[in-house]
Order: structure tokens, then sequence, then C-alpha cells
């Protein structure tokens, strides 16, 4: 799908298993349950889903998946089912490998966004894009680099670390008007410090990254949030905010976590902000 001037497709890279309870904090289950059924051990079904932006004389990647090199213990507590496909594999329906990725927009460092950052070859783990600089929040580098006890498990430093020693590391510091050309970043920390989404500006329609804001099409209640989130009132006042903006300007969301809906427009419901119309991406 076309936004201004720039390709926009989602590339399937993990599907994998969180607990229900988990994603949806003090949200009873009888009723996120009706929206995303949980197996016999609670878990619900979850992707890592990443977007390719081309246009412009760039290839972006935003968000990188789980990556190849979590041992079978962490792979089996999660569900991972990476089907041992490579990167190349991933990329190959959109006509691209590994090498043709210009940048990265690492959304935040959690292993489920971040993991596919790096690879492991010939014993060391270096970038898994060699002709990308990634971009990253320098508030979310700092809490991954000296996380929280809270946060320790969600970052492993061989997803982000080889970036810096391989000088391929690019920090931001706050939000991005036209970081490339028509691509703004909005950057939310309800979830977690430094969260950045990129919005692709069209004429018409633009399109939103959610990453963790909204990780799936069941999270558009305001109320409706992870137990993950670092500040949930925070994440509550930024979700309003910007799905206010979703309705107005005509914006598609693009889900990153989603079983099944990779996208979709919103709608004003009474005082309620629902899913409008999926959208193919």
């Amino acid at each position: 799908m076309r936004f201004g001037d720039y390709d926009c497709s989602t590339v399937l890279m993990d599907r994998f298993l969180l607990d229900g309870g988990a994603m949806f904090g003090v949200v009873p289950k009888n009723l996120w349950g009706k929206a995303i059924p949980a197996d016999p051990e609670n878990r619900i079904p979850m992707t890592s889903r990443s977007l390719v932006i081309s246009g412009n004389g760039r290839v972006i990647l935003v968000d990188t998946g789980i990556g190849d090199k979590l041992p079978d213990k962490f792979k089996e507590i999660y569900g991972i089912d990476t089907s041992s496909h490579s990167m190349d594999e991933r990329l190959a329906p959109l006509n691209l490998s590994a090498h043709d990725i210009t940048d990265v927009i690492l959304t935040h460092l959690h292993f489920d966004h971040a993991g596919g950052s790096t690879t492991l070859a010939g014993g060391n783990v270096r970038p898994a894009f060699p002709n990308a600089t990634y971009h990253v929040q320098k508030t979310q580098w700092e809490l991954a680099c000296h996380p929280s006890l809270r946060d320790r498990s969600s970052y492993i430093p061989d997803n982000f670390l080889p970036l810096l020693e391989h000088n391929v590391l690019h920090l931001l510091d706050g939000p991005v008007d036209d970081f490339f050309e028509d691509i703004h970043l909005i950057v939310t920390n309800g979830h977690t410090p430094g969260q950045q989404h990129p919005l692709i500006a069209g004429q018409d329609r633009s399109l939103f990254f959610c990453a963790d804001l909204i990780p799936t099409s069941a999270h558009l209640p305001i109320a409706w949030h992870m137990a993950y989130d670092n500040h949930p009132i925070d994440i509550m006042d930024e979700k309003a905010a910007l799905l206010s903006c979703a309705v107005d300007e005509n914006w598609i969301l693009c889900f990153e976590h989603d079983p099944l809906t990779a996208a979709a427009s919103v709608r004003k419901d009474g005082q309620k902000i629902v899913m409008d119309q999926v959208v193919p991406l």
C-alpha cells in the first residue's frame, strides 16, 4: 500500500505465545478471552510483525522480530515458532534481502521487537542488516543498558550492544518531524521510556505503526492495556490522544502483535474509538 512517496508492506517475522492475563492487565478474562481466546495454559497467539517502508532511495525496516539466537528453553516458554526461516527468506516475498535494508527503526529494544537486529555467525554476534543504520531513542537505549529488575528479562544485550560495537547505532533524542521526508517519529513513554512510532504521511491518509502502544486491535479500548506497561496512566493518555488523531486525520493503524489483523482504519462510535475496516498491508 502506498502512502505519499512510500510503498509500505508488513513482514511476518515470528509467531509466539504470551500469557493472556499479562497482555490485558486488569481486564477480566471473560472479556479479553472473547477477543483472543487462550490455550489451556492461558497463553494467547501473538505475532512479531515488522513494516517495510520503501521510497526516496531508502528501504526502511521497522522492528526486527525475535531473531534466531534464543536458547531452546526460552523458545519453549514463549511458544516461539520461527519455522527456521532466515531473514532473507522472510523478506523474499518483497523481493528484498537483508543487504537491501538501508535503515532499521527500532521502536524499542524488548526481545520481541529487536531480537532480529543481530545474528549469530561464525560464533560471533553481528548486525543482521550489514548496510543499515539502526535508529533508537536515547532514553530507551539507556534503559536497555541499565534495566530495572522489572525490565531485565525483556532486554537481551546480544540484541543491541553489537550495534554500538559495529558503529551502526544512531541515537535520537525525542520526537522528530520529517525524520525522513514525510516520515515522522512520535515518541511515547507509557509502555517503556523512549518508544518511537513512525508515522508515514500521505496526502489523504497516513500509516501509524503502533508497536506496544496498541499491540493488537483488541487493545483499542483506552483502558485495555498490558500488565507489561511501566506507566499505565500515561499509556492511557497517550492512546486517547493518538487515537483521536487517527480518527481526525484518517490514519491506518498497523498492529505489530495482532495474530490476525495487520492493519485497520478506526472510527468513533459514541465515546469509543473502534476498528472500522481491516486494511491489507
